[in-house]
């Protein structure tokens, strides 16, 4: 039997990087994956080359710091394939950077409202239906809010996502009696569009060829190559399973051993 055989997840943030590849897995994996994202052109892409006639999927243009849209893409899961058996949240602000000295708090107070809010309406919004007969919520995290990293600064996206985290603790012990489950991936540096962005911009400043850039990311690893976004949904979707039934409050790095807990 397929591992989400008959199980209908949610995924916030579907774009073209982490969001895709989770919804991709779950298809992959028996389930029905119901997708939003605030771009209506990256939904109907990513919808299309997952599962091109439709039938494991629906999706509908959701920003998550509006908890009516929240809503309605968990009244459409429930529409279309009549239940919800886990919300994965990778909707995120991950593009502002800088410290505290240099802090916009207003722009804090936005990433704030996405990472760490947007995440907990979207987990409200689907908790009618995971309350019927029990589920899974997982969180993308970021290994940032463990520890910083020296390559970028990110003070803000660490500390709301290290926020969600502290979240997850409280949400297993609440949900916990609902056979509701509450985890966290924290990925590290991650081979998919946003890293590739990273090194191709990298070694153009630098003028140096990306093989170099790379080879300072991976010479951080204990395995000779990064986790992949690929990687990454692999271990989401794990969590989404019944072979995760007895997982919870737990926060699991997924980062070719750059940081060992």
């Amino acid at each position: 039997m397929s591992l989400l055989a008959g199980k209908t997840v949610v995924v916030s943030g579907v774009g073209t990087g982490l969001g895709h590849q989770v919804a991709a897995t779950v298809v992959r994996d028996g389930g029905n994956a119901v997708l939003g994202a605030r771009t209506p052109a990256n939904l109907a892409k990513s919808a299309a080359e997952i599962d091109p006639d439709g039938a494991h999927t629906a999706y509908r243009t959701t920003d998550i710091t509006d908890e009516t849209q929240c809503e309605a893409l968990a009244a459409l899961a429930r529409e279309r394939f009549g239940r919800i058996d886990a919300v994965v949240h990778v909707a995120a602000r991950d593009s502002y950077f800088g410290g505290l000295e240099d802090a916009d708090f207003a722009t804090w107070q936005s990433v704030i409202d996405v990472n760490l809010l947007g995440s907990l309406r979207m987990t409200r919004a689907c908790l009618p239906a995971l309350k019927e007969r029990g589920g899974s919520v997982v969180f993308i995290g970021t290994q940032s809010s463990v520890a910083a990293p020296s390559q970028v600064r990110q003070a803000a996206y660490a500390a709301s996502k290290g926020a969600l985290t502290s979240a997850m603790y409280s949400l297993a012990r609440e949900l916990g009696p609902y056979r509701i489950r509450v985890n966290t991936v924290l990925p590290g540096w991650m081979w998919g569009p946003p890293v590739q962005a990273y090194v191709r911009v990298t070694a153009r400043t630098e003028g140096a060829p990306e093989a170099d850039v790379l080879k300072r990311l991976t010479e951080r690893m204990a395995l000779p190559d990064l986790a992949t976004d690929g990687d990454v949904a692999d271990a989401v979707v794990f969590l989404t399973s019944d072979r995760a039934r007895s997982l919870t409050g737990q926060s699991l790095l997924v980062n070719a051993g750059e940081l060992m807990r």
